[in-house]
């Protein structure tokens, strides 16, 4: 599996709360909409490790594909990456992190 991992801060111009209301919903079903997603996660940064050091990064958005073709094929699209580049916009100091994971081991989910 290939996880695209996004690691990001918002533009001083930028109200949180109106960015999770779009990045809540209509963005993430953007985000599943990308050809070949299988799942895409979106968390907020609330604190850091130790001693609640304070985080490089408020936001970590997180996609997955089955493998490397199904990725290229979908992140790579022109419409994606032209969606990408407006809204990069809203972000500042964006890292971006693909990897391979070599394991995958889950318990029951609780929420």
């Amino acid at each position: 599996m290939i996880r695209l991992t996004v690691l990001y801060n918002l533009q001083p111009y930028v109200d949180e709360n109106e960015f999770l209301e779009w990045r809540l919903t209509d963005h993430q079903e953007e985000n599943m909409g990308i050809p070949g997603v299988i799942r895409s996660d979106f968390a907020r940064i609330d604190g850091g490790w130790p001693d609640d050091s304070a985080p490089p990064y408020r936001f970590m958005t997180t996609a997955d594909w089955p493998n490397m073709e199904s990725f290229e094929h979908g992140f790579y699209d022109a419409d994606v990456q032209a969606s990408l580049q407006e809204n990069l916009k809203m972000l500042k100091e964006p890292v971006f992190l693909i990897s391979e994971i070599l394991i995958h081991e889950s318990k029951e989910e609780v929420l």
